[in-house]
């Protein structure tokens, strides 16, 4: 704690070093602003974090999503988007917290040129920015895992609480100790001021450091490493030359501009990023830029220049993606064999394979003839490369590796409430229907070492397998959970509901009225009993176990259908149907 205050001291300094103003206070008053400013940053941010690990959150931030801007029914937007997530989740290297939700996501059709992930796991993507970066899969690709390294670093709830900090930091040290009225601080400037700091010393290292991640998550997954530097050129000409919003991107924030924006220059962005595809490649491809010419070196051999007629970052794009395929094969091949070079169509000389990442290269090399020349500078590469450099960049991808397993073990270790977190979550899951995070969820629960409840475990896979389909795993799931602990209703409840998609009522039935007798004032499992009697079409029987439901809820109108609602509290239904006149009768 005392490293963190001395932390967070430090950062208060700096920040007022910037208001170029020194505020006088005394020992015991400093104290006393660090332990303010420190207990507000915890409890802040463990309320980011427990929300960030809301089911209910994460659903209703998306319905309110597609209530701002609309859901894009495009249907190559969304199934390129999809298998573009798909493939960063299920191959890139990266482990969630404990904490964390899995990730869920929507394109929207908002027509800007944006994309968000919010704190719970939740990641927006405006159909504006598909359409901006012309549906390319490797520049996209590359946002997107930008968005998913800040749910995976968690920016957004550290950010908030870093930010508030900040403010009251500012407010306490502006504050004159010796008078409760008077204050050093001008309020007409100070919101400003605060902003400022914010957005350069809390948000803009966070989207620093998800461009490199971004970059890692991108390039395990099989995308073009060019595609981040690509993406920041084509993001760059369109804050400068297209968007008529002054308040969507600051173009020409400069590191020495005090201007608001919370991102880095976009030139700054497309450098990082490009030297990143460098050091990909074991430092042997580069993309250097003269005025609105891109050149691409192997080592100090040029071998491609991008000059495309119309917009720069046409350009860009055409080098960034020729010499993205160039830096995948350098990391991905020990020897100049692999890279296969072989006489091709019309006696050309190609080489790699088919796969999408290299298309753009090989494209370039055969209408251009290149095949000679980019053979003769890679075997020169292979042969002037130092012994150790493959071993010294497969020394850092294996300490970046090493970190997630750390991640991973933490979360595996962590306390029983964590377990128990995770069991809700896909209980949650399976509520909303959502049964494939349901069994991500599950199977991390069922993993931890500090087990909560393995049979509720087994209980709630068994009803998520029911929901896709798999009856019979499921049933050996939920029989599994019974079998384990037949003092607990839930498990009962979750095999009738297992039993109820199988389509055996009676055996439902029969499970329900088990629970019943476990705990009489179980609202969910009178509900549950309504559902299947109404199905069978015996109207008294469901009636009463919706009027138990309706009364052990605390008159919650709801809880029941609105049908069975105007037989047991038509008072209530009437002004359910005022409220919401789309329910009809």
């Amino acid at each position: 704690m005392k490293k963190f205050l001395l932390t967070i001291a430090l950062s208060i300094s700096i920040f007022f070093s910037q208001l170029q103003a020194v505020y006088a206070v005394d020992a015991w008053t400093a104290a006393a602003q660090a332990a303010g400013v420190y207990a507000l940053y915890r409890s802040t941010l463990v309320s980011m974090t427990k929300l960030g690990n809301d089911v209910n959150a994460q659903i209703a931030v998306r319905r309110q999503d597609i209530k701002a801007n609309g859901q894009d029914f495009n249907r190559l937007d969304v199934q390129l988007v999809n298998s573009i997530m798909t493939r960063l989740i299920n191959n890139a290297n990266y482990e969630l917290r404990v904490n964390s939700l899995p990730f869920v996501w929507l394109v929207n059709n908002s027509e800007k040129f944006n994309a968000a992930c919010y704190p719970m796991n939740y990641i927006s993507i405006n159909r504006g920015l598909l359409r901006t970066l012309n549906l390319n899969a490797d520049e996209i690709a590359a946002v997107l895992a930008h968005e998913m390294t800040h749910g995976i670093e968690q920016h957004s709830a550290k950010n908030y609480a870093k930010a508030m900090a900040q403010m009251l930091g500012a407010m306490m040290i502006g504050m004159d100790v010796g008078s409760s009225t008077d204050s050093n601080i001008d309020w007409s400037k100070f919101n400003g001021i605060v902003g400022y700091s914010v957005a350069k010393t809390i948000t803009l290292p966070s989207e620093q450091e998800a461009d490199e991640g971004g970059f890692y998550l991108m390039t395990q997954a099989g995308f073009n490493p060019g595609g981040g530097a690509a993406a920041m050129a084509r993001m760059d000409y369109y804050v400068r030359y297209e968007t008529e919003d002054l308040f969507e991107f600051d173009a020409h924030d400069k590191p020495e501009e005090q201007t608001m924006s919370d991102h880095p220059d976009t030139t700054v962005r497309e450098n990082n990023l490009s030297k990143m595809l460098t050091e990909y490649s074991l430092n042997h491809v580069r993309v250097e830029k003269s005025d609105r010419i891109y050149k691409v070196y192997i080592d100090d051999t040029e071998i491609f220049t991008a000059q495309v007629a119309g917009e720069i970052y046409r350009s860009a794009e055409l080098a960034y993606l020729f010499a993205g395929g160039l830096s995948k094969a350098f990391h991905d091949y020990k020897n100049f064999a692999d890279w296969n070079f072989r006489t091709g169509d019309f006696d050309r000389i190609t080489f790699l394979t088919n796969d999408d990442v290299y298309k753009i290269l090989l494209e370039e090399n055969f209408n251009l003839n290149l095949g000679e020349k980019i053979q003769t500078a890679v075997q020169n590469a292979y042969q002037t490369e130092p012994a150790t450099l493959r071993q010294n960049f497969q020394i850092q991808e294996t300490e970046r590796l090493s970190a997630w397993q750390k991640i991973k073990s933490d979360a595996l270790n962590s306390s029983k409430k964590a377990a128990k977190q995770l069991r809700l979550n896909a209980d949650t899951y399976n509520d909303y229907g959502q049964a494939e995070l349901a069994l991500f969820e599950i199977e991390r629960a069922m993993q931890a070492t500090n087990q909560d409840d393995l049979a509720q475990c087994f209980a709630i896979r068994g009803r998520a397998k029911a929901i896709l389909g798999d009856y019979d795993g499921a049933l050996a799931d939920v029989n599994k959970a019974v079998e384990m602990d037949n003092k607990n209703l839930y498990n009962f409840l979750n095999r009738a509901d297992v039993f109820h998609m199988r389509g055996e009522l009676d055996l439902a039935l029969a499970d329900i009225a088990t629970a019943i007798n476990l705990d009489k004032k179980n609202a969910v499992a009178f509900r549950l009993q309504g559902d299947i009697f109404d199905e069978l079409g015996e109207i008294e029987k469901a009636t009463e176990s919706y009027r138990t439901c309706y009364n052990l809820t605390k008159k919650n109108a709801k809880s029941i259908p609105l049908d069975y609602l105007e037989k047991i509290d038509s008072d209530a239904a009437e002004k359910i149907r005022k409220e919401n006149p789309s329910t009809g009768d």
